[in-house]
């Protein structure tokens, strides 16, 4: 399934979404600029390297350099166009109304600690992963879990494929960032004790769904009316 926008207007420009999104797209835009050996550097130096971070932890390497730098860094660098496409629109159509509720410093923080739970999350279940982890994902997925936390019900046309048939068709938004949220984890269930050379961090994506939503119930001030559009 594939979200193309939700009836659920912010009221708002989402100038902090907007922001993030560039930012993102400017990092990247510098990523496809260097050549391939230089590229691998800049994700291994910057990337979260959950092993590094286990070293770091036991004082065998540097701390700022294999934790504190690279887990704010890792939030901009994508692995190619289909990863940065993919976290850039589910940060548009789900964000300006997170934005909204939060307001636009408060949303920025908000971001920063769902990717931070997000690599946390990763951390924990692969401590001696070789591979580093880069990409918005997990703070969008605590976006997500903020959106459902408020607006459950909100109507989502969402691009639904069947065999050879595509539908579009309306779904409310706990359906479908609960499908997606399902996946992750069961994805994330079968890659444990698997050791990979790349693939995707599942489990950042189920710990930042999670933080945003525990966070959204938690944070004064965000369980106002829940304001949606139906048919």
């Amino acid at each position: 399934m594939l979200p193309l926008r939700d009836k659920n207007p912010s009221g708002i420009i989402p100038w902090a979404v907007y922001g993030l999104i560039g930012l993102n797209t400017v990092v990247f835009l510098f990523e496809v600029s260097l050549p391939r050996d230089r590229l691998m550097e800049l994700a291994e130096q910057f990337g979260i390297v959950p092993r590094q971070i286990t070293l770091a932890l036991q004082g065998k390497a540097n701390l700022l350099g294999a934790l504190v730098i690279p887990t704010f860094a890792s939030m901009f660098l994508h692995g190619g166009w289909a990863h940065l496409l993919g976290n850039m629109w589910f940060l548009h159509i789900f964000g300006d109304n997170v934005e909204a509720r939060l307001g636009r410093a408060r949303f920025i923080l908000f971001y920063l600690f769902c990717g931070l739970a997000a690599s946390a999350a990763q951390y924990v279940l692969d401590p001696n992963s070789p591979v580093p982890i880069i990409g918005a994902s997990g703070a969008i997925a605590g976006v997500l879990g903020a959106y459902v936390v408020c607006w459950p019900r909100a109507r989502v046309l969402t691009l639904v494929p069947f065999f050879y048939f595509i539908h579009f068709v309306h779904l409310p938004a706990y359906f479908v960032l609960g499908f997606w949220f399902l996946i992750q984890f069961f994805q994330g269930a079968a890659s444990l004790g698997v050791q990979f050379t790349h693939g995707v961090a599942y489990w950042a994506h189920v710990g930042g769904f999670a933080a945003g939503a525990v966070l959204m119930y938690l944070l004064p001030g965000t369980r106002g009316p829940r304001r949606y559009e139906r048919r």
